[in-house]
């Protein structure tokens, strides 16, 4: 049998959560043991949960701390749900401490409200007033595709799902995309010319050699799941690539470990699990439709990308080079759909900055879907 990938199914209906079981954690950081899965599959935080917020750089106790900020990270721990009020934070003498403390428990206190991560995620996004840092969307996203993917273990699904939280630094290599995770190419980096990427890259295996990246494939895929150093697998963007028949015959095929095609089945499983909706979503090579009428960027830059080539009606762009990726998105129940576009297909872009780094948004996917009224 080949890998099996699938979304987390919801349980059978139960008087209260169910403690998420025991089992191998590609991303053991998550929190997505200390999480609980209500009867509809979606995540409820528990005080466990909470207190890995109290262990980040930015909430640890350092030698500085003063007595009153000790006392309110002590009781914090016992009791990590407890009111805590803006008096409270004053008695911190660290201004940095306070403003810390603040934007975690605005966290804590909506996440609590909403009811599960998935309610505060979208809420959130829908509401459109942002006022929290970065790290606590990336975080509470980590654990929701860790919930999304439970079960698969296919490894360049894993790896593709990990584009859904952790910025990547791209390298284009003979004709190749290649996305490695930014903090860890950074790390393994050593000081020297620039293009840390492309150094760790072309670093061949050796006993005494400084750890490096290897790219995912089915070759090196069951060393993924064994690696000590967490996201060092390069996930290869290439849909595509050429054959040489011979006598000037070449032709086109499409790779069986495609990272955009495993980025698709994670964005299919990611619109399911939020909004109930079956969608197919496949990379293309361009895109040619006379009758576009929807498109959705899935990072800021492929917005501007999908905005300029959907005004000149073609594929060419300002510049082509930023745009890596492409995708047809299709619904199963064109009734799913608003009215005028049931039935046509929505294009997903996927760019990288200048600097050639990524930054996914799936909240992009889930509040931008022409869906119908009634959904």
């Amino acid at each position: 049998m080949g890998p099996k990938c699938r979304g987390a199914a919801a349980p059978e209906p139960r008087e209260r959560p169910t403690i998420i079981p025991a089992m191998r954690d590609i991303w053991p950081g998550s929190g997505f043991r200390e999480l609980r899965r209500d009867d509809h599959g979606r995540l409820v935080a528990t005080d466990a949960y909470l207190r890995l917020f109290l262990g980040l750089p930015q909430l640890a106790l350092v030698a500085e701390s003063c007595d009153a900020e000790q006392h309110l990270h002590r009781t914090l721990l016992e009791a990590p749900s407890r009111p805590v009020t803006p008096l409270d934070l004053l008695t911190l003498a660290d201004p940095d401490a306070r403003d810390n403390y603040a934007h975690y428990l605005r966290f804590r206190d909506g996440l609590l409200a909403a009811g599960t991560l998935e309610a505060w995620y979208l809420s959130v996004f829908r509401a459109g007033a942002i006022d929290l840092p970065p790290l606590f969307f990336d975080r509470v996203a980590e654990a929701i595709v860790r919930n999304v993917v439970d079960g698969c273990d296919d490894a360049i699904v894993l790896r593709a799902a990990e584009l859904l939280f952790r910025p990547q630094r791209i390298a284009l290599q003979d004709g190749r995309v290649l996305a490695a995770d930014r903090d860890t190419a950074d790390r393994l980096s050593n000081p020297g010319p620039p293009d840390p990427l492309g150094r760790l890259l072309r670093q061949q295996p050796a006993a005494d050699a400084a750890p490096g990246l290897e790219v995912l494939n089915a070759d090196t895929a069951g060393r993924f799941f064994e690696a000590s150093e967490r996201h060092a697998f390069v996930l290869d963007l290439s849909h595509t690539f050429g054959s040489d028949l011979g006598h000037g015959l070449v032709i086109t095929l499409a790779r069986v470990d495609s990272g955009l095609k495993a980025l698709g089945r994670v964005l299919e499983l990611w619109v399911r699990h939020f909004l109930g909706v079956a969608v197919r979503i496949e990379p293309q090579a361009r895109v040619d439709d006379p009758a576009w009428r929807w498109h959705i960027g899935l990072d800021v830059d492929s917005t501007a990308l999908l905005n300029e080539l959907y005004l000149k009606g073609s594929t060419e762009t300002a510049d082509p080079a930023r745009l890596i990726g492409l995708f047809r998105l299709d619904f199963d129940d064109p009734q799913a759909m608003r009215a005028d576009l049931a039935g046509k297909p929505v294009y997903l872009g996927l760019a990288m900055t200048e600097a050639q780094t990524l930054k996914l948004k799936p909240q992009n996917l889930l509040l931008n879907l022409p869906l119908a009224e009634s959904m």
